[in-house]
């Protein structure tokens, strides 16, 4: 899984107003307007006194510890229950991270290294804890390694959770707030989202943080408006203060003047209103203004979501990500349990096209059911995803058998995660093709035909070879999030660099044509399941380039909707047009938000 990084957001600067108004810049990562007093948040180790123990007391000093480590496990154990309550891809979400915390108090570095200090340095517990996370995390940082650089911030909160449960000092993070706080932080952990209650927190906003980090994703899932990567917040706000967080534009305004204020209280009703009105759309045709029809998909992380897409008014699934099956357990699941959860999905989408995407772990996406997998030294160019499934053929069996099988129960197709090459995608028909003939000697009921087989362009050297591609398969989805990140060399979850991943970029915008191109010359669908599916900036500049599929957030459906009944294709082909004949990303940027803003005032 891919957490944000714990150095410091690049400064995005401030503009303090004559009246003690200060306008922040930072990265708006989840939308809607919240207005409220702040409540600056810190996590921070409890105080205590170090002192020394004699050495017929280390044995007792090992057994609080001991007590303290069982008292996290438990901790954690209940929050991760409470995930149940939350929507599904902030409950999953926090799922990998408390796996992560636990494995941490179970016989690690960090709990052999704290009894080793308190027999050799004769030291309480509490100071034992502190001095051996911070060593640990300090010996993470110095690595010139990702992944550990990622794992700095978890070492830290598990030793705070620890000294918090030996110093007996509650946990009251969040509580006693009052209505429509807006949290200012440094950071805001996944976990400490999980403890936020929407109906009290209004919104948060953070110096340190991406648009596709953990916590960027479940303040989506739960709602809360969110500005991350805020340089010089949190000591310019102080608590009380009334601060705007405004998740569209990416905002965060302290002590705003009565005009300011007013203004945004304005759009904070006009942007309710229109959530409301949007949610109407939900049985209305996807057809542009011309008649040209679009499908608008959902994506799902998990089977409890089928009830959300439906009501948004999905048309299908177009992308299911298989990983839920294989996270947050110890074993492998096997091909019945699988299809009982695929087959599950299928009918619950009553006819309607899911798309299920084989196993995409490896890397920093670890499955601990998966055994001792090894980051690698570079995890995104490392065994994952399709790579990982052929060189773990009977994974790759046993998830295409389940997923046959569900075909029996409704329409489906199977995509392929990180293709780069034709060899890789003839191997999984090859599977596909053993698989069904494997079920069917034994007289399983699976899909009548085989579900349609698609590779997932993720990789530049996928779209420079979709015509290649386009030829072994039967349909192809744009995953322009990694497609995006590996065409800029760009992490977009290091907030040090997350301001320069731009899907505007013209050769991302070449590998979206190239691929489009190839898949309409080979007359097979192609389809766009990263984030600027649901972005309706790209609506109008996807459908330009020929694009008719979209899979989005159920929650974004209605507002992508909006902006294709209100197009016009032809339009919007003659502007991509014009777009792609630029090369400076500013000068894209202006046509496509230029065309945007005709779309708005022609709806008005």
């Amino acid at each position: 899984m891919t957490r944000q990084s714990p150095r410091a957001a690049k400064p995005r600067g401030r503009r303090p107003g004559g009246d003690g108004q200060t306008v922040f810049q930072g990265l708006g990562v989840a939308p809607g307007i919240a207005i409220g007093p702040a409540h600056v948040h810190g996590v921070e180790l409890p105080a205590f006194a170090e002192c020394a123990i004699a050495p017929d007391q280390t044995e007792a000093e090992r057994g609080r510890f001991r007590a303290a480590v069982e008292a996290s496990k438990k901790q954690l154990s209940k929050l991760k229950q409470k995930t149940a309550g939350l929507p599904a891809a902030a409950a999953e979400e926090l799922g990998y991270l408390l796996d992560a915390h636990v494995q941490m108090l179970s016989q690690s570095r960090l709990v052999r290294g704290v009894e080793k200090r308190i027999v050799e340095n004769l030291t309480t517990a509490e100071t034992a804890v502190r001095a051996e996370a911070e060593a640990i995390a300090e010996a993470f940082e110095a690595m010139d390694d990702s992944y550990l650089a990622q794992r700095v911030q978890d070492v830290r909160e598990v030793g705070a959770r620890l000294v918090r449960n030996l110093t007996q000092t509650p946990w009251g993070a969040f509580k006693n707030l009052p209505e429509g706080a807006i949290v200012v932080a440094e950071e805001i952990t996944p976990a400490d989202t999980a403890v936020m209650d929407p109906a009290i927190v209004g919104g948060f906003a953070t110096v340190i943080g991406g648009a596709e980090g953990h916590t960027a994703i479940m303040a989506r899932a739960l709602g809360l408006p969110a500005v991350l990567g805020v340089a010089d917040l949190v000591g310019a706000v102080r608590p009380g203060d009334t601060v705007i967080v405004d998740g569209n534009e990416g905002k965060v305004i302290a002590r705003p003047t009565a005009a300011t204020l007013e203004r945004y209280e304005k759009r904070r009703l006009e942007y309710a209103k229109e959530e409301r009105q949007l949610a109407r759309l939900s049985k209305l045709p996807s057809v542009s203004k011309d008649g040209i029809e679009f499908a608008l998909g959902a994506n799902l992380e998990l089977p409890r979501e089928v009830e959300q897409a439906l009501a948004a008014g999905a048309a299908s699934i177009g992308l299911l990500r298989s990983e839920f099956l294989f996270m947050n357990r110890s074993d492998v699941p096997d091909e019945e349990e699988q299809y009982q959860q695929l087959a599950e999905i299928v009918k619950g989408m009553a006819g309607r096209v899911v798309t299920v995407r084989t196993l995409d772990v490896g890397g920093e996406k670890l499955a601990s059911a998966l055994g001792d997998l090894s980051p690698g030294p570079n995890p995104a160019l490392g065994l994952r995803a399709i790579r990982l499934s052929l060189a773990r053929p009977e994974l790759l069996d046993a998830q295409l058998a389940a997923i046959l099988r569900a075909g029996a129960h409704g329409p489906l197709r199977i995509l392929v995660p990180m293709v780069a090459t034709v060899d890789e995608m003839k191997q999984v028909r090859e599977a596909v093709g053993k698989a069904a003939r494997r079920l069917v000697r034994k007289g399983i009921p699976i899909a009548d035909p085989l579900p349609p087989l698609g590779a997932m362009i993720e990789i530049p050297a996928a779209a420079l070879a979709a015509d290649a591609l386009a030829r072994v398969c039967d349909f192809l989805a744009l995953g322009t999030n990694d497609l995006t990140m590996y065409a800029l060399a760009i992490d977009r979850g290091d907030e040090q660099v997350a301001h320069l991943y731009n899907p505007l970029h013209p050769a991302v915008l070449r590998l979206i044509q190239f691929t489009a191109e190839a898949a309409l010359r080979n007359r097979i669908p192609v389809s766009i399941c990263g984030e600027i599916a649901g972005d309706p900036r790209y609506t109008a500049l996807l459908a330009g380039l020929g694009i008719r599929e979209l899979s989005m957030s159920p929650i974004k459906i209605p507002r992508v909707k909006s902006r294709v009944r209100n197009l016009d294709v032809q339009s919007a082909a003659a502007r991509a047009r014009v777009v792609m004949e630029q090369w400076d990303t500013k000068a894209i940027a202006g046509l496509v938000d230029e065309f945007n803003e005709g779309l708005v005032r022609a709806k008005e």
